[in-house]
């Protein structure tokens, strides 16, 4: 089958995704208040079913740290799991009446310089807070992006208490991993088939678990404590897992608030979906373009399956996508295998992820940090001007002193801004010359561009308002295809007033030949009209 032909790239691809999601599902659940087993769920949920009907090629989904706080604050509200879990099924069901009602093509209106903002600040904010499981101190669970954490820190402060919580073993571990993962990226250049095939990720993990293995036998001294590693609930029996699922409370169906929760929960996840799909779109190296309304589809049924079996609410999310992107996957077949993979350790092989230790992961995600946030990112960005770098810039530090939504919206406010003052700057061009006769009479020519819209307004008056007694203004609307009523309005006005000022006006109407501006440097006059207008306004 076709799917398979790029096997050899997604599955490596996918181990890497696995060890990479584990935590981050159960760190997640951790932090929006629901049991650990809910973020598996979404996190096998997103990769099967999602998976298989997203269009996708590179995209993982499943639990999202921005939606960590929301969730908790619901499951409050609500009063109980299973009314969550309702309102997460309503939930896909209202995104699935997006996706077919085409509301992905919202997806596009999000500037280029914001949504490099968001990767390069999910890059930071990867790294700052993986520093601290690197050097042995996992208060703060994985999956948690937020600035203000739930355990009061921030995430600089939670960066001075680690010298007080060394764990020198946790040290090691995240040393040798991260030069593991550098040597390994460095000799996949050499074309030797062994790096090619292995991923360094892969390489680490391995080693983590036995390191693990080694120190419990030979130096339990040096081995680390549970705390420091991944902890995936085991059951006993099938039916024990069976007996941690939970499932909605349909009593709950009329009651109001669980219709406000699914409705917020659906316009965030979203929002969060479309925004990481543009990402990832960016990250793909073969540059493919991901079907937004099929998204939603996909997001939709996802989050139906998921809260029908108590799992949280999925998006596509950029940390895994990003992952899976840098360890050569192809197709969204890697995606798939994940959650295949990630549903067989948790009912099959729980004991080894749970040798995987929290440093390892740090290590490989200081790596997908780095790569989101590279410093040659900001130096193209500065040089492409301040109309890129100044939204890119504050998206960056919105999500790093905020949350992703909130730093994508201050970006975008200040994205639209610098849209507003190009348009206000941009509406027309203005030519000044004289008439060549012995007054040397000032003459305006006023080029209106293709479309002139109310925010344009402001700039015309100024313009306008400047213009000398004694001058020749011509209006110049050759060009214009959509002229507001409110600058017409404007220029009428002036027009209308023109004349006991000294100004004598003249109008090009739209569909006129147009002058090259480059050429035409005295602007002459276009018709004897024109000469009797200037004419006449001498002798006044």
């Amino acid at each position: 089958m076709k799917i398979f032909q790029n096997l050899r790239q997604d599955l490596p691809a996918s181990i890497v995704v696995l060890f990479v999601a584990v935590p981050l599902c159960l760190g997640i659940a951790l932090a929006s208040g629901a049991p650990a087993i809910s973020g598996l769920i979404a996190g096998v949920i997103g990769g099967i079913v999602v998976g298989s009907m997203s269009g996708s090629h590179t995209g993982v989904s499943g639990p999202a740290a921005g939606l960590a706080v929301l969730v908790l604050s619901m499951i409050e509200r609500l009063g109980s799991l299973e009314a969550f879990f309702l309102a997460v099924v309503l939930a896909g069901v209202i995104q699935i009446a997006l996706g077919v009602a085409r509301a992905g093509v919202l997806g596009y209106f999000f500037p280029s310089a914001v949504i490099k903002g968001m990767l390069a600040g999910i890059g930071i904010i990867i790294v700052l807070k993986q520093i601290p499981h690197a050097f042995g101190y996992d208060a703060d669970p994985e999956g948690e992006l937020q600035f203000m954490q739930p355990d009061g820190e921030t995430t600089f402060s939670e960066l001075a208490r680690i010298f007080s919580a060394i764990e020198p073993s946790a040290v090691i571990v995240a040393a040798v991993s991260l030069a593991i993962l550098i040597f390994w990226e460095r000799m996949r250049s050499t074309g030797l088939a062994v790096f090619r095939w292995v991923q360094g990720p892969l390489v680490a993990v391995v080693f983590g678990i036995l390191y693990q293995l080694a120190t419990r036998e030979m130096a339990p001294e040096w081995a680390l404590s549970s705390s420091h590693l991944v902890k995936v609930p085991v059951a006993d029996s099938l039916s024990g897992l069976g007996e941690m699922l939970r499932t909605p409370d349909w009593s709950q169906i009329w009651r109001g608030e669980v219709y406000i929760a699914a409705i917020t929960i659906a316009v965030v996840a979203s929002l969060e979906t479309l925004l990481c799909v543009e990402a990832t779109d960016k990250l793909d190296p073969h540059k493919r373009v991901t079907p937004t309304n099929r998204e939603l589809f996909a997001q939709g049924a996802g989050n139906v399956a998921s809260g029908l079996i108590g799992g949280l609410p999925i998006t596509q999310v950029i940390v895994r996508s990003s992952a899976n992107i840098q360890s050569g996957a192809r197709t969204k077949l890697s995606a798939i295998l994940h959650g295949v993979l990630l549903l067989i350790f948790v009912v099959a092989l729980p004991q080894v992820l749970n040798l995987v230790p929290l440093a390892v992961l740090a290590s490989i995600l200081f790596v997908v940090g780095y790569k989101l946030a590279k410093p040659s990112l900001f130096r193209d960005l500065y040089r492409m001007g301040y109309a890129q770098f100044v939204p890119f810039v504050v998206t960056v530090l919105g999500i790093v002193f905020t949350d992703l939504l909130t730093g994508i919206g201050i970006g975008m406010a200040v994205a639209i801004l610098v849209i507003l003052r190009r348009n206000y700057l941009n509406s027309h061009f203005l030519h000044i010359a004289d008439d060549g006769g012995d007054n040397q009479r000032p003459r305006i020519r006023m080029q209106l561009s293709e479309e002139v819209t109310f925010l344009n307004k402001g700039a015309i008056i100024k313009e306008l308002a400047a213009v000398q007694s004694g001058t020749h203004v011509t209006f110049d609307f050759s060009r214009s295809v959509a002229l507001d009523d409110d600058v017409k309005e404007v220029i009428d006005e002036f027009r209308a007033t023109a004349e006991e000022r000294g100004i004598s006006t003249r109008v090009i109407e739209p569909g006129s030949q147009p002058r090259d501006r480059k050429t035409d440097r005295r602007d002459p006059p276009d018709d004897a009209g024109e000469v009797r207008e200037m004419a006449d306004a001498a002798q006044r």
